[in-house]
């Protein structure tokens, strides 16, 4: 037994399958920051701090002619987002019912992903995990009102970064509202915007729900690091006579280590 406690469930293994494969179908849309960042584990849910190589002086030593260091190390955060599932639709999918109600388990998901983005690109200063926006050193670029002035804008970030040393390809993770007004436009003769802009990046255009704006980024890697202690997992917490009380977990760290290799975009 580990600390999901998935055997004390009332779920069958044919039911925990279907919950398994709902949760990674849900999440797979929505994790932008996983196809933009270096990915590390995971390591395990013992996994409690990254390394960071750097140490701090220990003043006064305990012993003349002492020197003492303490490492210094970036603590993991756990995410937890909690849902409940009804006990007559998991019975009913072991009856062979095709479209059970996983809608809790779905919002979970979404809440939990976007969480994770949120981190990762705009960072968590309660915890002091730096984002990629707020690390970077360049001025932000404006948008513009206008879609068809994105163009213009994502060509300044990627000169920047390229006037910075910073090689591609680069990507560009554009907030909800943001994308939808990309992949909704043409340009003049019809050409689509997206395509446009991924010519411009060499890279994708991802859709990053909880981005302010947007941030164009290089894809070379070595630049931002994620490392996962556990990955997102289903636990069980709590049933009752109706329903069964579980929740979709994961704990990571997130480090820029080139804060020059991103530009946001201001909207």
């Amino acid at each position: 037994m580990n600390h999901l406690l998935r055997t004390l469930a009332p779920i069958s293994d044919s039911s925990w399958e279907l919950l398994d494969r709902e949760a990674r179908t849900r999440l797979t849309a929505v994790l932008a920051a996983r196809k933009l960042v270096d990915f590390a584990g995971p390591h395990g849910w013992e996994h409690s701090a990254t390394n960071l190589g750097r140490t701090t002086t220990v003043e006064p030593a305990l012993v003349d002619g002492l020197t003492a260091m303490q490492r210094k190390v970036l603590p993991l955060i756990e995410l937890r987002a909690d849902f409940a599932i009804r006990l007559s639709e998991l019975r009913d999918h072991d009856r062979g019912s095709p479209d059970a109600d996983l809608g809790e388990l779905d919002q979970a998901a979404h809440r939990i992903a976007v969480a994770e983005s949120i981190v990762v690109l705009h960072g968590w200063p309660e915890i002091g995990m730096a984002g990629i926006t707020e690390a970077s050193p360049h001025p932000a670029q404006p948008l513009g009102a206008d879609p068809e002035s994105y163009p213009r804008a994502v060509a300044a970030a990627v000169e920047l970064l390229l006037q910075n040393g910073v090689g591609g390809p680069y990507a560009l993770a554009l907030g909800s509202e943001h994308y939808t007004l990309v992949i909704e436009t043409a340009e003049h003769g019809g050409y689509p915007l997206r395509d446009h802009l991924r010519k411009i990046l060499n890279g994708p255009v991802v859709w990053s729900p909880g981005v302010k704006g947007a941030v164009a980024l290089s894809l070379r890697g070595g630049d931002f690091l994620s490392e996962s202690g556990q990955d997102f997992a289903i636990g069980y917490d709590r049933h009752d006579a109706d329903a069964v009380h579980l929740y979709l977990e994961e704990s990571f760290s997130f480090i820029v280590a080139t804060p020059e290799a991103a530009v946001p975009l201001s909207p």
